[in-house]
């Protein structure tokens, strides 16, 4: 198949450089590269953001990457790109007519209304992955959510609209069911895991005496890590390492990072926290099996990578009850699920795997086998694979893609073309 990728912000030239790769930079890549060994020919179109990048990039065996003119070539927030996805989707359009794929897959709500639009004159079949949504992410944060305020309404008709959403979760999939997407056009494969390099055996960070929690993950408030600070002071025996956010030496320059550094000092464990800031791809591993317990506790979770990963080095884990941890953990088998904002029964939950090596052994060897079956790339794309065949094979969703929600082309991103 030619299988055209749409990750409008997101590139995953950034996945291989490290500079700015967020999960869905690593997903895009990462997708992209097991569908090409599978034989099929991927382009991934992202959003210009330099005027000296080559139109044309290769990512790989199969995988090239088109960067796609669509407002100033200049790195923009995320917030800031609604109005450029008309322009985009044009792009997108055009493209497509010289070179037409037999199917796109969009990544995040902004990706998915360009491809619409473009694919609607070209009767071409477009999935959907949202990576997160709008409504979960307003429900936890609310007015802390700085999101466009068409992102929920476009993502509602995005859904409606497609083919098919691919969701990550299963709690995604419910979501969507309560906004009235049928289940037969919503498939569940989750992100996955190199467990190439993420394994149990490998070289693993220099540590000192104490046992070692981690905290992976980009310093966002919803994300949780001042509950796992709280929760250090019921388990005085052991340190925590942050990994995340900006570099070291720009660390102290994000107010996450300080709001966090106060709360440890405020619970007079400042002296047993070390922030490492961001983290190389490379070094990851190495850390992660550095650790006696990974701690991953966010408000909520669309899927929950970092604790994949910690999994598939075969370290157990301790996460929030939420999204994609509800998939991924099974409680009592690979690590627990423990309720989020809850730094007494972290703690609790902590200090008790701490306390019994032989159920720390039994948790590792099962997450890691857990993440071998489920969460390598090649089962992920083998799945991701399955679903394009069910669209393009004749299994199209019938032509009444209106109802009565907006429909895509008529949002406030730019009205009709």
């Amino acid at each position: 198949m030619r299988i055209a990728m749409v990750s409008e912000h997101a590139s995953p030239l950034a996945a291989i450089s490290g500079e700015d790769a967020g999960g869905q930079n690593v997903h895009v890549a990462e997708l992209a590269a097991a569908l090409a060994a599978r034989g099929h020919e991927v382009v991934v179109y992202t959003r210009r953001t330099d005027a000296e990048l080559p139109d044309t990039v290769p990512l790989g065996r199969g995988v090239r990457v088109e960067h796609v003119r669509a407002g100033p070539a200049a790195t923009i927030s995320k917030d800031e790109l609604p109005r450029y996805m008309p322009e985009f989707a044009q792009r997108l359009r055009a493209a497509w007519r010289v070179h037409r794929p037999d199917v796109v897959h969009a990544h995040f709500w902004m990706s998915g209304f360009a491809s619409l639009r473009a694919a609607n004159t070209l009767d071409l079949p477009v999935l959907q992955t949202f990576h997160a949504l709008g409504t979960v992410k307003r429900r936890h944060q609310g007015t802390e959510d700085t999101s466009p305020i068409e992102r929920i309404p476009t993502e509602r008709a995005v859904a409606r609209q497609c083919d098919m959403v691919v969701a990550t979760s299963t709690d995604e999939g419910r979501e969507l069911g309560e906004w009235g997407v049928p289940p037969d056009r919503v498939a569940v494969v989750p992100c996955g895991v190199d467990t190439g390099r993420f394994t149990p055996q490998g070289p693993r960070a220099s540590r000192g005496d104490r046992p070692r929690l981690l905290s992976l993950g980009r310093l966002v408030k919803r994300k949780g890590v001042d509950t796992v600070i709280r929760a250090l002071a019921e388990v005085p025996e052991a340190e925590l390492v942050i990994a995340g956010g900006a570099d070291r030496e720009r660390l102290w320059t994000q107010p996450e990072a300080v709001r966090l550094r106060m709360v440890a000092e405020r619970m007079g464990v400042i002296d047993r926290v070390h922030f490492l800031g961001c983290v190389d791809r490379h070094e990851v591993p190495a850390l992660l099996r550095s650790v006696d317990v990974a701690v991953n506790v966010p408000w909520y979770e669309p899927f929950g990578i970092s604790t994949v990963e910690a999994m598939a080095c075969g370290v157990p884990v301790v996460a929030s009850r939420v999204g994609g941890h509800l998939d991924t953990v099974v409680h009592g088998r690979t690590g627990l699920l423990v309720p989020p904002r809850s730094p007494e029964r972290l703690g609790r939950a902590v200090r008790w795997l701490l306390s019994d090596e032989a159920t720390r052994t039994s948790f590792a060897e099962a997450a890691a086998e857990r993440a071998r079956e489920h969460y390598s790339w090649a089962e992920v794309a083998r799945r991701t694979e399955e679903c394009f065949l069910s669209r393009v094979a004749g299994a199209r969703i019938p032509a009444q893609r209106a109802d009565h929600s907006t429909p895509v082309g008529t949002t406030a991103m730019g009205g009709e073309e």
